[in-house]
């Protein structure tokens, strides 16, 4: 079978099961979600050996640390998969949720219905465990979903699949509710982009090129986020010793992620203080510090920071730093060389905090916080499909909720317009 024809009859596949799938009822969906979460635990090893043969091959191919990171799968994220799930399933159940019933004058009942978007394509790089989480959030919401993830963790997103399938049919529901696209061929993306017909959303998880990529070509609407340039910025009426615990773990609690700090704005006044503490943390840590003049007067070691860098998403052990005077400051900067992700202030005074979060254009914006909670996880919504920085249809970590639109429905008792 041609690449042209097997995207097509995936996606026809798809779409036969989105329609079982948008009436199942939740304790049907719930049950393949904690059974897939047994099964997933129950094959550890197996899916730690196909992920292995992905690592290899990885690091053969001179794959990046950052990418290597995120393809890496350890007992600790297999488990943290299979809580997903369960988190998942305990979560409420929007399908078929109805608000706003009102009567009208005429005497119809008018409301809005909670409603699966149908079938979801998902295009992924590196993360395998993007395969459960995605699939998991969709199963829930009553979509069916075709899942693409990168040549690199074939092996590691088919083993989990195989489990997916398992817990699917186990519980009553079809296994094309969840494919993944065997092939890693190219073009099977540019036809899963194409395939209109059959996929009523696309949700690209990676980097800026595929994301730019997927933007351009996509003949569906499309859920995503460019960049991870997120800040944190250190008022000078913050808690310093909160504020470095924040900072440190904002920026290396994990490298690769896009809701990592990359940019460190410090208030002039507590400057010296804090990048005394911060600054030999940092270097502890083997992260490249490239900052504006003034920060380099006060730690002289580190490189200067160019206009590019403060636009970067370094993914890496690399930081820009900045001092500004104030808070008007520092959300000026954000506003030119943020990227709408997320963003948090460390300070102690209210006014100010309310200021940052009704001000800051993010999707998520944080008062003494780490940006890394930027998270769909974390959030409570068991898991994420992406992070969306765009304002429609969902913005932030896209949970349950925005893997579902919204219908009117009209009830009467026999009504008819004069």
């Amino acid at each position: 079978m041609d690449i042209k024809t097997y995207i097509y009859e995936t996606g026809k596949r798809a779409r036969n099961a989105a329609r079982i799938m948008a009436r199942a009822e939740t304790d049907i969906k719930n049950a393949a979600l904690e059974k897939t979460a047994s099964i997933i635990l129950d094959r550890q090893q197996a899916l730690l050996d196909a992920n292995q043969i992905d690592m290899h091959t990885a690091t053969e191919g001179g794959l990046n640390m950052a990418l290597l990171d995120r393809l890496e799968l350890t007992p600790e994220r297999i488990d943290a998969m299979a809580d997903g799930l369960r988190q998942v399933a305990k979560l409420e159940d929007p399908i078929g949720n109805m608000t706003k019933l009102k009567q009208q004058p005429s005497g119809i009942k008018v409301a809005q219905m909670r409603v699966p978007l149908g079938v979801v394509g998902i295009i992924y790089e590196s993360r395998p465990n993007v395969t459960a989480d995605a699939a998991g959030l969709c199963l829930k919401s009553g979509n069916a979903t075709i899942l693409r993830g990168g040549s690199e963790s074939i092996n590691s997103n088919l083993a989990i699949a195989a489990c997916i399938h398992e817990g699917l049919v186990a519980a009553g529901l079809p296994a094309d509710a969840v494919q993944v696209i065997e092939t890693t061929d190219r073009q099977a993306v540019g036809e899963l982009l194409r395939l209109s017909e059959f996929v009523d959303v696309i949700v690209p998880r990676g980097g800026k090129n595929l994301i730019e990529r997927v933007s351009s070509e996509a003949r569906m609407p499309v859920i995503k986020h460019l960049d991870g340039i997120c800040h944190v910025y250190i008022d000078d009426l913050a808690n310093l010793e909160m504020a470095v615990k924040i900072a440190y773990n904002a920026k290396t609690q994990r490298y690769g992620t896009c809701n990592t700090m990359e940019c460190l704005l410090v208030a002039e006044a507590v400057a010296k203080t804090v990048l005394e503490k911060l600054g030999p943390m940092f270097e502890q840590a083997h992260v490249e510090i490239r900052g504006c003049e003034k920060s380099r007067k006060l730690l002289p070691g580190i490189k200067a920071a160019t206009e590019e860098d403060y636009r970067t998403e370094y993914l890496a052990p690399i930081m820009s730093l900045r001092i500004v005077k104030n808070i008007d400051e520092a959300m000026d900067h954000i506003e030119v060389y943020g990227s709408h992700h997320t963003d948090c202030i460390v300070t102690e005074d209210q006014q100010r905090a309310r200021r940052f979060l009704r001000e800051v254009d993010s999707s998520s914006v944080m008062v003494n916080a780490s940006t890394r909670f930027a998270d769909g996880y974390e959030y409570g919504l068991g898991a994420e499909v992406g992070i969306s920085t765009d304002k429609f249809h969902a913005r932030g970590p896209v949970g349950l909720e925005g893997l579902t639109s919204q219908k009117y429905v009209v009830i009467g008792d026999g009504q008819i317009r004069q």
